[in-house]
């Protein structure tokens, strides 16, 4: 429970008027728990260690993951017995802790969290213009929670070394010197005439 034990009437209908408010804005990314006023609706953890919140925000999958907690501060207990007390349980889940408080008092919020060294994801300023809330993003933390920092990627193996490609010697080009002539012919073999027959003489017939 937080320190506040009793808040005036007219700032915890105010605070609880907020929380429905944020929990109708954050419908559509999550399923919204609220612990409006001393409920103990949505808690965070089991047993004596057990948190409540004024939000509890959860996934809409089917497994209901935890994605973080809001708390809601008036202008009364943003204080160092209320950093203490509730932030700095809240600053060590294991997601992400968002913390709404009067525009008047941002900067002491901010300074409580540096001095006590609370982890604090978002910081929002609010303030009302007649029925109307406006919510505003002063602070925004580079810290990631443990729960949901993403895993380290694996470093890309080294490339192995291409193989050396053989070098190939350049063609010799011709030169007008290196150029051999195209050689001549050899000229054609003479073939012998053939021989004429010579006739045999003929022989005179013996006369009878």
């Amino acid at each position: 429970m937080s320190p506040i034990l009793v808040r005036p009437v007219r700032e915890q209908l105010e605070h609880d008027r907020l929380i429905r408010l944020l929990q109708t804005k954050l419908r559509r990314k999550f399923e919204a728990a609220i612990n409006p006023g001393n409920e103990q609706n949505a808690p965070v953890g089991t047993g004596p260690t057990a948190i409540y919140p004024d939000l509890v925000l959860l996934s809409l999958e089917r497994g209901r993951r935890l994605q973080g907690v809001i708390e809601v501060e008036t202008g009364e207990s943003v204080n160092h017995l209320e950093a203490l007390a509730q932030w700095t349980h809240l600053g060590k889940l294991r997601t992400e802790f968002h913390l709404y408080v009067p525009a008047g008092m941002v900067d002491v919020a901010r300074r409580l969290s540096e001095d006590n060294q609370i982890v604090v994801n978002e910081i929002w300023s609010y303030h009302s213009m007649g029925d109307q809330v406006r919510f505003t993003l002063v602070h925004k933390s580079r810290d990631v929670p443990p729960a949901r920092r993403p895993a380290a990627a694996p470093k890309p193996a080294a490339p192995k070394p291409a193989a050396p490609k053989p070098v190939v010697a350049p063609k010799p080009v011709a030169t007008a010197r290196a150029v051999k002539k195209p050689a001549r012919p050899a000229p054609p073999r003479k073939t012998a005439k053939p021989k004429a027959k010579t006739k045999k003489p003929v022989r005179a017939q013996k006369r009878k």
